[in-house]
């Protein structure tokens, strides 16, 4: 059970079926096992061996795709780095996973020069779309053999360090091995009933594990089509979708919100696409509605995390399908709401989701204390506040440290959120707690709107018969865009970080 070997597999069975379209080329599985030989061979050549860390710092390109599977098949492990991140950003992970080469873009080139000095352990830099570089990635793949003898390679060798967001401080390196990866490719294949005949939209970031796992690795695992779209907008991934005839379209809640409101689009833009798959964030139950009404498709939420590869719940493609619900357990893992023992909570009860199976993460890279804290017994805790119905549904309430405390009263920011976004007016929202000298603290919201001139008196109006007086917004400002990081998901911690003054 190993990424490697899914790519050699789908080579055989399908070597003439498209494995990827970027703008006007096309390559066959064939042509792509081939690619990915020249890779693995050319990093071996120059010294990349088993165990061996590199680093990917690219957009969404067909040499993300060759190169992701060209390090795995010579035997080392991928680091992927969001390409937008500052110098001390990317200085940081290169030094905490330790890599000994770095595969970029070559805009790049000036930052990754200078840091090459500081970073002892960095040996190897090759740049794409660069002809003055030391070393390019052309170079790499053409001066080397096109078959290439693989690494022995063990389901529990370590695949991929995924570095997270550091909303807590420094970056985690989520390490996760090549059981980890394959066991989540295997089950969401298998529940949202992936084929050779699919056509899967790439525009999420290649880099971050929602498109990694779903538009990349799902895909290859079963000799789906990759439709790569080099970045988000609205217009172009709804065109995309109708000239490649494509099937899937995975995204977060922002890029529903932005295709949305694309003038003039209708059902039948969609018409070729089978389901929609939605995550990174919960969706608001308002703009699902919406979405789907319009575009006559089904989104299906689901619920993972970097430290989980990612996927743990999803809503089932066949069968009860619940609006609000990240869905249930997905084959071969376990979900669970505990109290802050660790004890499990009655259904419908608030409480911390746990998670178990053969996806949990191996650990934090060198950070021996936080792994500790988020693995108990083969568990993981998430952070996230969560409650299951009846039936193992489960609705994630928000993250623990979101939540709100006004009066000694819980106020869960996601609650408030889900009534703004009922406002025809509004587009995006975000409620954050600020510090209150009577009650601790209280409810600010910060909103878009459609360029209606709604108020503030508007909105707490439109609110006051939905939600307990305490939950309302004391503090309303209105913004043009919301803070977001790579993949689009809104940035509280952004709008925290804003001065606040305590009343």
């Amino acid at each position: 059970m190993n990424l490697n070997e899914n790519l050699k597999n789908t080579a055989t069975r399908f070597p003439n079926r498209t494995a990827y379209t970027f703008l006007s080329q096309s390559k066959t599985y064939e042509e792509l096992n081939k690619l990915v030989d020249c890779a693995a061979s050319g990093l071996s050549a120059k010294g990349i061996r088993k165990g061996d860390r590199v680093a990917l710092l690219l957009g969404n390109c067909p040499e993300f795709v060759i190169a992701y599977y060209g390090i795995l098949r010579a035997g080392a492990v991928v680091v992927p780095i969001n390409p937008a991140y500052t110098s001390g950003e990317i200085s940081y992970i290169l030094s905490n996973s330790q890599a000994k080469a770095v595969i970029a873009h070559s805009s790049l080139e000036p930052t990754i020069s200078t840091l090459r000095e500081k970073l002892e352990h960095l040996k190897l830099i090759f740049y794409t779309d660069s002809i003055d570089s030391e070393w390019t990635w052309e170079q790499l793949i053409q001066e080397t053999e096109d078959t290439f003898e693989s690494t022995s390679i063990n389901e529990d060798d370590l695949a991929v360090i995924l570095y997270t967001s550091g909303t807590t401080g420094k970056p985690k390196g989520a390490m996760l091995s090549h059981r980890n990866m394959a066991s989540n490719i295997a089950s969401m294949s298998q529940l949202a009933e992936f084929t050779e005949e699919d056509r899967i939209i790439a525009v999420l970031p290649m880099f971050h594990v929602f498109c990694m796992a779903t538009c990349i690795n799902i895909p290859i695992s079963c000799g789906a089509a990759i439709v790569i779209v080099p970045k988000f907008s609205p217009t172009e991934v709804i065109n995309t979708i109708r000239r490649e005839k494509a099937t899937i379209f995975a995204g977060v809640p922002t890029m529903f919100s932005f295709l949305l409101q694309v003038p003039g689009a209708t059902a039948g833009d969609f018409s070729t696409i089978r389901a929609c798959f939605s995550g990174g964030a919960s969706i608001p139950v308002e703009l699902l509605n919406r979405f789907e009404e319009k575009y006559k498709v089904h989104v299906l939420e689901g619920y993972g995390l970097s430290e989980t590869a990612p996927v743990t719940a999803f809503n089932p493609l066949r069968g009860i399908r619940k609006p609000g619900s990240v869905g249930v357990d997905i084959p071969e893992v376990k979900n669970k709401v505990v109290d802050p023992n660790g004890m499990e909570v009655s259904r419908g009860e608030i409480g911390e989701l746990i998670v178990k199976g053969p996806n949990v993460m191996m650990g934090y890279l060198g950070m021996p204390e936080a792994t500790s804290s988020a693995l108990k017994e083969g568990w993981f805790y998430t952070g996230d506040l969560a409650r299951m119905d009846e039936e193992g549904y489960i609705y994630i309430v928000d993250r623990k440290k979101d939540m709100i405390l006004v009066g000694g009263y819980n106020v869960y920011p996601r609650e408030v959120e889900e009534v703004l976004y009922q406002h025809p007016a509004i587009l995006e929202t975000a409620v954050i707690g600020i510090p209150d000298k009577e009650y601790g603290e209280i409810v600010k919201a910060f909103v878009v709107t459609n360029g209606e001139g709604i108020t503030m008196d508007d909105i707490l109006y439109f609110c006051e018969d939905k939600l307990a007086k305490y939950k309302l917004p004391k503090q309303v400002e209105f913004m043009e865009e919301l803070p977001k990081n790579s993949t689009g998901k809104i940035l509280r911690r952004a709008l925290r970080m804003e001065k606040v003054e305590v009343n």
